[in-house]
């Protein structure tokens, strides 16, 4: 069964060093979230980067580990980012990774969407979990 679930999140973002430090258009990045609301937890991950030669044109992929309860069940999985700028139009695609879920959350699949409002940050997520015995 599917299940939707939205909240809020709070990010850092700490650049690290890159193979090719002399080529300012690719970055790496730690990340660390907690997220609040139905999906509780906190998460770690890596995020590369790479700008392009026109303002507003870049890519970005992560990888994060996400730990703590949703919906009530606990346990772990990964989400997987790709995002794209093509001269300013945005388009984010977040998918958990497969058989990634540990503990109460093994077998969850699902997309999640994030929304900036300011300095706020948001999170919709759909997923679905095999029904609890």
């Amino acid at each position: 069964m599917t299940q939707h679930v939205r909240g809020t999140f709070e990010v850092k973002l700490t650049p690290q060093a890159t193979a090719e430090p002399q080529v300012a258009t690719l970055g790496r990045l730690s990340i660390a979230k907690r997220y609040a609301g139905d999906l509780d937890g906190i998460a770690t991950g890596e995020m590369l980067t790479a700008s392009g030669t026109v303002k507003g044109s870049a890519v970005y992929v992560a990888v994060e580990r996400v730990t703590g309860t949703l919906a009530g069940r606990r346990g772990s999985f990964a989400l997987h980012h790709t995002g794209i700028m093509d001269r300013g139009s945005a388009e984010l695609t977040i998918t958990v990774v497969p058989d990634s879920g540990t503990d109460d959350l093994a077998g969850l699949s699902g997309s999640m969407s994030i929304t900036i409002a300011g300095k706020e940050h948001f999170y919709d997520f759909e997923f679905s979990l095999p029904a609890t015995q």
